[in-house]
């Protein structure tokens, strides 16, 4: 199974005290990097939700995020923390004083003093059990999301495989032909000149070109490195970063596979060999 790294999911609760919602979102990252953004009320659930993600995950930026929004009815009788009330409009009036000011705090300056308003109280323990179990359905969600996007990818690589086989089997094949063709145009374009040179020294040269400009070895090694892609594309656990590899290993071959080239088309087909092989590496940017 093939997983991108780049996903999105979202799940919501409602309970008669409220609701949690939860957003995941990923994306690609040389490792795994998680960012976790809780309710204050939440906040001791951290470790236990990083824990979780560690088990299922295993590269990308991860962000998590909870909403937590109590009922209207919740929330409809207010606490009031009285003493604080007194103490924060006391401490008003002798700053007033001090400044010699009549600008006196009004009842909802004073509510909205922090801690004036007790907030309501709910049990912390069921509430992190709820969004605990909600946070596991919603990364099943992820996943799911991202064995999609991975197999998309599956199919890309495979298509992309197939194209680059056809052009290295067509270069196979025409390369005989190609240096029959370079050694006959050395042969008549020597003999034209009247050079002169002593004929084994001439098929000496001759030959020695046709090694240079020979790419079975090439040939060979991108048929070598496609095998293993395919084979890597198959197994089990973290992918992205050995096809990376290989795809600097791809390239590498196409780079010399035109460096060698005598004729036009074999330089045409070695850039549409850089383009496939571009086109592979940025969708396994993604893969985990």
């Amino acid at each position: 199974m093939m997983l991108s790294m780049t996903a999105f999911s979202r799940q919501q609760l409602e309970r008669d005290w409220g609701s949690l919602t939860w957003e995941i979102r990923s994306v690609n990252h040389r490792y795994l990097e998680t960012s976790i953004r809780l309710p204050d009320a939440l906040s001791g659930m951290e470790s236990s939700i990083r824990e979780i993600v560690r088990g299922r995950l295993q590269r990308g930026k991860v962000e998590c995020r909870l909403r937590f929004r109590a009922t209207d009815s919740s929330s409809a009788d207010l606490q009031i923390n009285k003493e604080l009330a007194k103490k924060v409009s006391q401490a008003n009036s002798e700053i007033q004083k001090l400044i010699g000011s009549t600008l006196e705090l009004n009842s909802i300056d004073v509510l909205r003093w922090p801690g004036v308003i007790i907030d309501q109280q709910f049990d912390t323990e069921a509430l992190s059990s709820e969004a605990i179990q909600l946070f596991k359905n919603t990364l099943k969600e992820l996943i799911a999301s991202r064995e999609r996007e991975g197999e998309a990818v599956k199919g890309m690589l495979f298509q992309r495989i197939a194209s680059i086989r056809q052009i290295v089997a067509s270069v196979r094949e025409r390369m005989p032909h190609i240096l029959d063709r370079q050694r006959q145009f050395l042969s008549d374009k020597l003999e034209e000149l009247k050079a002169g040179l002593d004929p084994i020294r001439l098929e000496q040269e001759i030959t020695l070109l046709a090694q240079k400009a020979d790419v079975d070895e090439e040939l060979d090694r991108l048929d070598s490195h496609l095998n293993e892609v395919e084979r890597v594309i198959e197994i089990t656990g973290q992918k992205g970063r050995r096809l990376d590899f290989l795809m600097q290993e791809l390239n590498r071959e196409a780079n010399t596979l035109s460096s060698k080239s005598i004729v036009v088309e074999t330089t045409l087909d070695a850039v549409e060999l850089k383009v496939l092989i571009e086109q592979m590496r940025e969708q396994i940017q993604n893969v985990e």
